[in-house]
């Protein structure tokens, strides 16, 4: 029960220190918390850590700003390897058609980690898009959404992927949402994953 204890309470900090040290722009320490084939997944970006790191480095440069918000957490463990899930808000602000706004998705972050030589490491982090919302920065700012264009992304990060194609990144449509097949795919790729079988990604 110690052990166990332990373990947890890494794999939390593990899970605490990606979103203060990404957010921070601390790239030394953040990229710490990957193993060397760890795998990013996200609506604007599906690959590598190290070129995750790359490239949100580039967006900072470029007044990119996207910033996690954590909840609690539901750790598996299963020996060396564990599949975390943490309640979590993403936030990022930019223009959408001339208005400065605000956009929040609510989600989870559903992680697969390893212990390997004593040091517990992210392999893949995938997040779970449940609901989002848009908001004028300035309340009294009138926003003119298109529609169309909206409803060709899906329900769970619809307002988060029409900022972010606003300002030109190409994003992935289908990300696991609340329900539906690529969550359940998912889920069956964590119970593999803690039976000793190698990563899945969507």
């Amino acid at each position: 029960m110690q052990q166990e204890l332990v373990d947890r309470l890494a794999i939390r900090d593990l899970v605490e220190n990606w979103a203060i040290w990404r957010d921070a722009g601390d790239w030394d320490r953040f990229a710490t918390v990957w193993h060397d084939d760890g795998v990013m997944m996200a609506t604007w970006f599906q690959g590598p850590a190290r070129d995750f790191i790359r490239v949100t480095q580039e967006g900072w440069k470029k007044g990119v700003r996207i910033l996690h918000f954590l909840g609690g957490s539901s750790i598996e463990l299963a020996g060396d390897r564990a599949v975390a899930q943490t309640k979590m808000t993403i936030s990022q602000r930019g223009d959408v058609q001339g208005v400065l706004c605000d956009v929040v998705c609510t989600g989870r972050f559903y992680d697969f980690i390893e212990r390997r030589d004593g040091k517990w490491g992210f392999v893949l982090r995938q997040p779970i898009y449940e609901k989002d919302r848009v908001d004028p920065v300035d309340p009294s700012a009138t926003l003119a959404l298109d529609q169309e264009a909206m409803a060709a992304f899906p329900e769970g990060y619809r307002h988060l992927a029409y900022i972010q194609t606003q300002i030109g990144y190409v994003v992935k449509r289908d990300m696991p949402e609340l329900t539906g097949c690529q969550v359940e795919k998912l889920y069956r790729y964590g119970t593999d994953w803690l039976a000793g079988k190698p990563v899945e990604r969507l």
